[in-house]
């Protein structure tokens, strides 16, 4: 009985999984289906997912699925037969359709055998439409939608739905192979030497050191092949948002497309888990602040429809990520006057485009005149920013009046492993993540005297601030006569960490920090040195953002 149990757990899982995929799926083709009423192959497949939903929930005991995909059936064999026509109404009838039977999924996984009075009441709704004789069904235009939180618009994620709460992935064989091959000779070099070391007798130091290196070699090829094995492509989690486009620039009275480039690159799974509310978010902003009205849209002399482009690629060992609208850009003076009544500027005249730029990602900060499901909170753009530099990234936005805003995200294509660059201060060692180190600088005498927790050096002619890791994080001990500073740009600004030793790069195992530790200003992680002591990872954004605040508010006072 506890061997079926566990099978059945794994079923379930399974199944669960494949079904989040192809609910996923519909959600695309739907919206597909809209804009090409008429395309046979788009109606085949549906009806195929619909079967496949129906067959498997059959094969688990989850009646209450099997019947809504048999009703979903029907209304698809009808469109099938052309003895039903597709419209915009019957569309979002649809849509509501691969809803309800994610709410009955996540109903029966929790142990829910009869249906709930919602789910009942759309399977008449689905009867309806089936035996409806007209080119719609009137109930569907009738009944309540829910296209905003179809389309996370209330910050939920699709993707993120109870039933597809464990986590999994796929993994080519060839794959598991190689690790299980690299497996059996790591144990085969481990065994040499561990059979050198007890011996001793006739085994010289360089044989050791040969055997070493070679069992580390192995080592190395077996972390690489399984940081590709966490390798994904980014193109469903672009695609996900194909409805979401649709549902909200219909409740706007808007037109809006989406537009997929660069699905096929990949990155780790850690990280498209990361990304999802960011994308959200960005998804959101652009749809509601940058596509126009279609009649706003004529006058400006643009297509009614606006184009919104989701598009990744890789750079410098980062994936980059753009949201990219054709809509009206960012309303400069608006920004401006909002910037000075929140007290975040004093004159609207001196507000730049890069004081703009940053004034988008600021907590609570807001342009919408209400507060609405979609704007109005000044909750948005500052959960961009804060996700993205969790993650060691940097977050930017580009504008051009009428023309439309382009934002851009830049990550790292793993969270588990970072080439670091490491620094002493004390008997403390810290690490600052390689890609953003830009020089190595001696501190000036002068400075080290002073022993300020912070202060600015001349840098070929240009004023550069620096942060005292010292004092930032109140390490003890005897003050160096002699420090370095390290500069570190993220994004395009820069500024300087004075630290005691440099110590080099080395490539880091990046572990989490507990829940007591998260949250503490400049700290990013942690990792394990060779010795077994802790050493910070520094979250080189957070330090950026103190070191240049406090330069700024001296500037102000001079």
């Amino acid at each position: 009985m506890d061997e079926f149990e566990i099978d059945r757990e794994a079923l379930l899982a399974t199944f669960l999984a494949e079904a989040e995929e192809i609910l996923a799926r519909m959600e695309q083709t739907l919206v597909r289906l809209e804009r090409a009423p008429g395309d046979e192959a788009l109606l085949n497949a549906l009806f195929r997912d619909a079967h496949t939903i129906k067959g498997s929930s059959s094969l688990v005991a989850f009646d209450v699925v099997r019947d809504v995909a048999h009703d979903l059936e029907d209304v698809l064999e009808r469109l099938r037969k052309k003895t039903l026509g597709v419209t915009d109404v019957l569309v979002t009838l649809l849509l509501r359709s691969v809803d309800v039977l994610r709410d009955a999924l996540s109903e029966a996984a929790g142990g829910a055998t009869a249906p709930s009075a919602a789910i009942a009441a759309f399977r008449a709704e689905l009867a309806s439409a089936a035996g409806a004789a007209g080119a719609a069904p009137g109930t569907a235009a009738d009944a309540p939608d829910r296209p905003a939180q179809a389309s996370g618009a209330d910050g939920a994620d699709p993707a993120l739905h109870p039933l597809a709460s464990s986590r999994t992935l796929r993994v080519d064989v060839s794959k598991l192979d190689r690790m299980l091959n690299l497996s059996g000779e790591i144990a085969i070099a481990r065994g040499r030497l561990t059979e050198m070391l007890e011996r001793r007798a006739n085994v010289t130091l360089d044989d050791v050191l040969s055997a070493h290196r070679e069992a580390d070699r192995l080592y190395l090829d077996l972390q690489e092949l399984i940081m590709k094995a966490r390798m994904v492509p980014i193109g469903p989690t672009f695609h996900q948002h194909v409805r979401t486009v649709r549902d909200l620039a219909t409740a706007q009275g808007k037109q809006a497309r989406l537009v997929v480039e660069g699905e096929d690159v990949e990155v780790d799974t850690a990280v498209i888990e990361h990304i999802r509310d960011p994308l959200m978010h960005m998804v959101r902003n652009a749809l509601d602040h940058g596509i126009e009205s279609p009649g706003a849209r004529r006058a400006a002399g643009k297509d009614p429809e606006g184009t919104l482009v989701l598009r990744a690629y890789h750079e410098a060992g980062s994936m980059v990520i753009q949201v990219i609208d054709d809509g009206a850009g960012l309303d400069r003076r608006r920004i401006a006057e909002k910037a000075v009544a929140q007290g975040h500027a004093s004159d609207p005249g001196r507000v730049t485009d890069e004081d703009v730029a940053r004034l988008v990602f600021e907590p609570g900060f807001s342009t919408a005149e209400a507060v609405t499901d979609l704007s109005g909170r000044g909750v948005g753009m500052d959960v961009v920013r804060r996700n993205v530099e969790a993650l060691r990234g940097s977050v930017g936005i580009e504008s051009a009046p009428g023309r439309g805003a382009a934002i851009t995200i830049r990550v790292p294509l793993t969270l588990a492993i970072i080439q670091g660059f490491r620094v002493g201060v004390g008997g403390e060692t810290y690490i600052l993540p390689l890609d953003a180190v830009v020089e190595c600088l001696e501190l000036p005498l002068e400075e080290t005297a002073a022993a300020t927790p912070w202060g600015v050096i001349n840098v070929r002619g240009k004023p550069l601030p620096y942060l005292r890791l010292r004092d930032h994080f109140h390490v003890g001990g005897e003050r160096s006569r002699r420090e370095n500073v390290v500069i570190v740009q993220h994004g395009t600004q820069a500024a300087g960490v004075a630290v005691d030793e440099l110590h080099g790069e080395s490539s880091t195992v990046i572990k989490p920090l507990g829940g007591l530790f998260k949250g503490i200003p400049g700290v990013a992680g942690s990792s394990i040195l060779g010795n077994g002591r802790v050493a910070l990872i520094l979250d080189v954004a957070g330090l950026l953002r103190e070191t240049l605040k406090r330069y700024a508010a001296q500037a102000a006072a001079a």
